[in-house]
């Protein structure tokens, strides 16, 4: 299969640019898009057989959710069996953006699409290529991320191309995105409003809209995620990893640089090929051949904007072994923390 590859401006698509990309989804074709989260496999979420598309495209497990994207309130009604007033809450103060709401499904989304599950997962994208390509086609398209399984989210349309050229009939290139994590999840289909997966928006900002949010124990907790299906993408299986090893320093920081440090030199004596991953401020504080910057602290968004992008850097360069520092901060330190704990594999260690 020949990949078509379709630049766009970011910011405002022409209509007839994205003319061939509508016509390959609308006839059961993948189309692979940017959103303001990371760049989506689209495919028709109510065709069967576009779904099973995405699941053999990405090598991704059948019982992993899709998430349904829409650009219109009035189509989540006409997939879902009811609309809680909570739906409608965060939809006004979230929608169009980067946030993900778990419904109860009727017939119109086929269990293929939604991992077998009676719920369906459903959000409305705010990037201007995304918003136009979803009204242009006039279909509601199931789009995981544009990566193959297991593998780091693509921020970028060649991360795109570097995993599935070859797979898929087009890729809409729309630059780098945004935010550079995934949306918040949140399951409103029983009982309180509970985060599957955290992201942008976070549980504070949540519980100003609708009260008190419950965070479920499978986000930092591995061994709770092997306990229950999965409801949303990515709360069971190992994702986001790089092909080298990852682990996580935890603890003050001088005694985190310290064993970073100590780690490093042991590996490269021992002939493997090592990298770090700093902060503006701690970069200096490193002794390794290869440091890579994925932000400052002072700017946390920064840090969740490079993750994918550096863990695919380390690819590139070969690197088989890799240590970071933790990033608990304020607002979107829950979201780095779980793609970080999923990357290495829960491989963490306490200084």
């Amino acid at each position: 299969m020949k990949t078509i590859l379709i630049n766009v401006d970011s910011e405002k698509p022409e209509d007839g640019e994205l003319e061939e990309a509508v016509r390959i989804i609308r006839n059961g074709g993948l189309v692979a898009f940017p959103t303001e989260t990371v760049y989506g496999l689209g495919g028709d979420a109510e065709n069967p057989e576009a779904s099973e598309k995405i699941y053999a495209a990405k090598g991704r497990p059948s019982d992993n959710p899709l998430i349904v994207h829409i650009w219109d309130f009035s189509q989540l009604e006409e997939i879902v069996s009811s609309v809680p007033e909570n739906a409608r809450k965060l939809a006004d103060a979230f929608w169009p953006g980067p946030l993900t709401m778990i419904l109860p499904k009727n017939d119109r989304i086929p269990l293929t699409t939604t991992g077998g599950l009676n719920t369906v997962a459903i959000r409305m994208p705010s990037h201007p290529v995304a918003r136009r390509f979803l009204e242009l086609s006039n279909i509601k398209i199931a789009a995981p991320s544009a990566n193959t399984s297991g593998r780091p989210s693509p921020t970028t349309a060649q991360h795109v191309a570097e995993d599935l050229d070859g797979k898929i009939d087009c890729i809409i290139d729309g630059g780098v995105v945004d935010i550079g994590l995934e949306s918040t999840i949140v399951d409103l289909s029983e009982g309180l409003p509970t985060i599957l997966r955290p992201g942008y928006i976070n549980k504070e900002m949540l519980e100003k809209v609708v009260g008190h949010v419950e965070i479920d124990p499978g986000i930092l907790d591995i061994n709770a995620e092997k306990k229950v299906k999965p409801k949303a993408p990515g709360m069971r299986y190992k994702h986001y990893a790089p092909k080298g090893d990852l682990t996580i320093v935890e603890g003050q920081e001088d005694k985190v640089v310290e064993e970073i440090n100590r780690l490093v030199a042991e590996d490269k004596a021992n002939g493997y090929s090592v990298g770090v991953i700093a902060t503006e401020e701690s970069r200096d504080k490193y002794v390794c051949d290869t440091i890579l910057t994925i932000g400052a602290r002072k700017d946390e968004y920064s840090i969740a904007h490079n993750l994918y992008g550096i863990l695919r850097e380390f690819d590139e360069l070969g690197i088989q072994k890799m240590y970071t520092e933790d990033f608990e901060t304020p607002k979107i330190g829950q979201a780095i923390m779980n793609r970080l704990l999923k990357a290495a594999g829960h491989k963490t260690i306490q200084v």
